[in-house]
């Protein structure tokens, strides 16, 4: 496949889709997607409004991300592997201008989250 030169519905279904099948098969972070998600379908599409939303302001994904992924047990470590599959993947799909859009948003959203779930004022460092 040729790489998507622009961000468009269909290039951002192409790169979810390609994301969470390599997702669910890592062998670090798959284990807490397989366990997390019963409807796979309904995932997916969960995940197309929410980059819609992020990459193409379209407001359909009307969830919160933070709730989402608080009763799930995440580790630090798995924030690495997620945004290394995924800057692989983006780069697969994207033209390297586009793909960095999509590398910049997701290392923002990832590092959000990731001082939200783990960080402890009073600790200099995020805790393990």
């Amino acid at each position: 496949m040729a790489p998507f030169d622009d961000i468009t519905e269909l290039a951002i279904a192409a790169l979810v889709e390609r994301f969470y099948s390599k997702a669910r098969r890592d062998p670090l972070i798959g284990p807490v997607f397989n366990a997390a998600v019963e409807d796979w379908d309904e995932h997916l599409h969960k995940l197309r409004d929410f980059w819609s939303s992020v990459m193409l302001t379209t407001g359909r994904y009307k969830g919160n991300p933070m709730a989402a992924h608080v009763k799930h047990p995440i580790e630090p470590a798995f924030f690495e592997r997620w945004l290394a599959l995924w800057r692989e993947t983006a780069g697969e799909l994207f033209a390297p201008i586009v793909a960095e859009r999509f590398r910049d948003k997701a290392e923002r959203m990832a590092g959000s989250l990731k001082r939200a779930l783990f960080y402890r004022p009073g600790s200099s460092r995020l805790s393990a």
